[in-house]
């Protein structure tokens, strides 16, 4: 795969350029969306769920940001990746290059919309009264890097499906919404039953949310068992989509 890229790179690049200026196309900020609309969101979420769950909850806003910065990112990723294929399949319907390059460009794409969001929650860690930057954060290396290889395999699962089933679109949206109810983005699940509490491990984006949180706000470091499974789901989804692609991509040009 690797030496396919370095094959491909000049095209790569292109896709992701292509990408990041078609997202902001005829917008006045452009890039600047790439803050704002996550700041908007962080705002009404804040103003409106504090009332209701932030009075107990420490730190609140940067409660909610982190739960908001790791669910967006998965958000953008893999529904930018469902469609990777369908929408460019005027190119390799003509051009025999490998398929899962559509793929990665889009999830490099949300991944530049990440790291500047990321950037804009250190300078609200910065400025939040009792919180400060240590070294521990740089073990928020780990739970980008698991989420992002989790994001390419949702993707890749996704955009099969996609190929054959185009109502994939439409329950994935409900999916989602859900997944983000299911996330504790802005309540604490500490209200519920311990056993409760286990059911929300489930969710690996819930995994990654908590992974942030504990370094950030909390001051600890995760146990090994929540690395394993932060490393768990990563590979497994990743697992997954490398054999749906394996195993459907000769049949993938007579769907389109």
């Amino acid at each position: 795969m690797i030496q396919k890229l370095i094959r491909y790179r000049f095209l790569f690049e292109e896709l992701v350029k292509r990408d990041f200026k078609k997202k902001y196309k005829r917008t006045v900020l452009g890039m600047l969306w790439s803050i704002i609309s996550p700041l908007l969101t962080l705002a009404v979420i804040a103003a409106v769920f504090s009332q209701f769950f932030g009075r107990t909850t420490a730190h609140y806003v940067i409660y909610v940001f982190c739960g908001n910065l790791i669910f967006s990112y998965f958000n953008d990723a893999t529904t930018g990746g469902m469609r990777s294929l369908m929408s460019n399949a005027s190119i390799f319907t003509k051009v025999d290059v490998p398929k899962y390059m559509f793929l990665l460009s889009r999830n490099v794409q949300a991944f530049i919309n990440f790291l500047l969001t990321l950037v804009v929650f250190f300078v609200f860690v910065a400025f939040e009264p009792g919180l400060s930057f240590r070294w521990s954060f740089l073990l928020l290396i780990y739970p980008i890097a698991c989420i992002s290889v989790l994001n390419i395999g949702v993707g890749m699962v996704l955009s099969a499906l996609y190929v054959f089933f185009r109502d994939v679109e439409y329950l994935y949206s409900v999916f989602t919404m859900l997944l983000m109810y299911l996330s504790a983005i802005f309540y604490n699940i500490s209200a519920y039953p311990q056993n409760i509490q286990y059911l929300f491990y489930a969710n690996p984006v819930y995994v990654y949310i908590r992974y942030f949180r504990k370094i950030v706000i909390e001051n600890s470091i995760p146990e090994l068992s929540f690395h394993l499974l932060c490393a768990f789901y990563a590979l497994v989804m990743l697992s997954i989509g490398c054999w749906m692609y394996k195993k459907y991509n000769h049949k993938f040009l007579y769907y389109l």
